[in-house]
């Protein structure tokens, strides 16, 4: 397949491309050139904020698949979308679970209510995206992903624990053990969009593992292992945490209390879609593993979105509340 990736050398475009090249796929990404692209992938630039910044793109090439990895405001969706229309034989829009309302039903399905369109955060963005995706003139696929994590992650959320347990000490680990969890490694979600594409699929797709595809103990525990076993886990239940003023997800990566509107939405999705259609989610050990050989590997500090706040707690606060 000849497959076009709008973005293609962060993180989940990234994983998208290795995993096309993997496969064969004569690869093309399209991106402002920041980053070191995937080996093996032609590199077309241009910035899509500005005037004429798909320049690049508006020749008479064709492709088999698009994907675009596109996170922010829908405008640059529409005009890539229209311009490819066409061209390609079929779209994919990497969207997101929160696209649906917010404090609707559990398990949320596909065809759960969705946010308000005119929504001005991250919700609003994606459903814009959604709206503006459709300009396509063929099959069109909206990957709803959730949390996503793995190698080159550059929101810093599994990278922040995995270094955090490999300093080692006494360490926060939020309760309780067998709190479900709820995510997406980018590689099996690079592997999803592109088997989706060669099969023509078209619509929305929750793309995450099943709830409880791993737990908070696990994660800690395997993620602890593999780090050197430094760290001392102090099991802590959700309240004190919350008295002290703790954000869960920013300060607390990945963990939301149990129970709340936030783990309801975040780890609780209907993905019985997407796994008829083949997803298939390896296990939280290879994540982890994975993560950790990568960090490792690297000259320096992992790459970050300046879109994203850091994650992390403040270690005083930490050895505070412990």
């Amino acid at each position: 397949m000849r497959t076009l990736i709008l973005g293609g050398s962060g993180f989940v475009g990234r994983a998208v491309a290795a995993e096309a090249i993997t496969r064969g796929h004569t690869v093309t990404v399209f991106n402002r050139g920041r980053r070191d692209p995937v080996p093996g992938a032609r590199v077309l630039l241009g910035d899509r904020l500005t005037p004429g910044g798909l320049a690049a793109l508006d020749t008479a090439e064709t492709w088999d698949a698009v994907v675009d990895t596109w996170s922010a405001d829908a405008v640059p969706v529409a005009d890539a979308a229209q311009l490819l229309s066409g061209r390609a034989g079929h779209f994919t829009y990497l969207s997101s679970r929160s696209v649906y309302r917010y404090g609707g039903a559990a398990p949320l399905a596909e065809d759960s209510p969705l946010a308000d369109l005119d929504d001005p955060g991250y919700a609003g963005d994606k459903l814009r995206g959604e709206h503006a995706a459709a300009a396509f003139t063929g099959p069109l696929l909206l990957a709803r992903a959730g949390l996503i994590l793995g190698p080159h992650e550059d929101v810093g959320r599994l990278p922040w624990w995995l270094n955090r347990l490999h300093r080692g000490g006494p360490t926060l680990a939020p309760g309780p053990r067998e709190l479900p969890l709820q995510y997406i490694d980018a590689r099996d979600l690079a592997t999803f969009v592109l088997d989706a594409a060669a099969a023509g699929h078209s619509g929305a797709f929750n793309v995450v593992s099943e709830p409880g595809h791993t737990t908070m103990g696990e994660l800690l525990d395997t993620a602890n292992e593999i780090t050197g076993g430094h760290a001392e886990l102090r099991w802590t239940d959700p309240q004190p945490i919350l008295d002290a003023g703790i954000e869960p997800w920013t300060q607390l990566p990945i963990w939301l209390p149990p129970g709340s509107v936030d783990h309801e939405f975040m780890h609780r999705g209907d993905v019985s879609k997407a796994l008829a259609a083949g997803l298939h989610c390896r296990p939280v050990r290879d994540t982890i593993a994975d993560t950790w050989a990568w960090l490792t590997a690297l000259p320096g500090e992992a790459p970050r979105r300046a879109d994203r706040a850091a994650a992390g707690l403040d270690p005083a606060l930490e050895s505070t509340l412990l």
